[in-house]
């Protein structure tokens, strides 16, 4: 008698849940082109028949979707109805960094690593890039940083958005998303901080003086100044901050 040699068995292997079958469905329509922003998607009835799942399924890919930033679910009949894909993923991107800051799987020091880094290239990226338009976004809020008596919550708001305008004259939509999200997430952080600081005034004045230095670097064109000093600047204040 002739033993064959036992085969382990193979582990099995998870199958994808139903609302997974369709989100990988839209990844491989938009890498192939067959579908692109703008477009509207394909009804819930056909995505369930073509998919062999349930319609509930379907619509719980698309309340991902829509959570993700990346559709709008028009309601009703007619030209607004139905799902269409956009881009506008910030947000979600914001918040979903936000949620794992709180729940503590990115620890404080990881986060600011992150920011450094991300905030060196997209100010680099300013003031490689920036038109003058752009200065002007930046200028705003960085004037209006400089009015007398602001307090935490005023200037934590200008703080945010000096920072944002420089991200989004970066001229690279992604590492611009990515800055904004991570400056975002980290805001009601650094509010508290400033809330809790026994000599604002003192403190908002470093910090406008740091602004300034890292505005005239982007405008002057100077991308190496502009990248080192928002380097120091994130250390030297919101290095300190846990």
């Amino acid at each position: 008698m002739v033993t064959r040699p036992r085969v382990a068995a193979s582990p099995l292997v998870p199958r994808p849940r139903a609302y997974e079958q369709v989100l990988d469905r839209i990844e491989a329509d938009l890498a192939a082109h067959r579908l692109r922003v703008g477009d509207r998607m394909p009804s819930e009835r056909d995505l369930a028949l073509d998919l062999g799942i349930s319609r509930p399924a379907v619509r719980e890919a698309l309340r991902i979707m829509e959570a993700w930033g990346t559709v709008v679910q028009g309601t009703g009949s007619g030209p607004d109805a139905g799902t269409v894909l956009i881009a506008s993923p910030a947000s979600a991107l914001t918040r979903f960094i936000r949620l794992h800051v709180l729940l503590a799987s990115i620890g404080p020091t990881d986060l600011l690593q992150a920011r450094i880094a991300l905030e060196r290239e997209s100010t680099r990226l300013a003031a490689l890039h920036a038109t003058a338009q752009d200065h002007e976004l930046i200028a705003t809020p960085l004037t209006a940083m400089d009015q007398p008596g602001l307090d935490a919550d005023a200037f934590n708001e200008l703080d945010s958005a000096f920072h944002v305008a420089i991200a989004r004259a970066a001229g690279n939509l992604l590492v611009s998303e990515l800055t904004i999200a991570l400056r975002e997430a980290m805001r009601p952080r650094l509010l508290a901080s400033l809330q809790a600081a026994l000599d604002l005034p003192g403190i908002t004045r470093r910090l406008r003086a740091d602004h300034h230095g890292i505005y005239k670097a982007i405008c002057q064109g100077q991308p190496q100044a502009a990248a080192d000093r928002v380097e120091v600047h994130i250390n030297q204040f919101y290095g300190r901050v846990d």
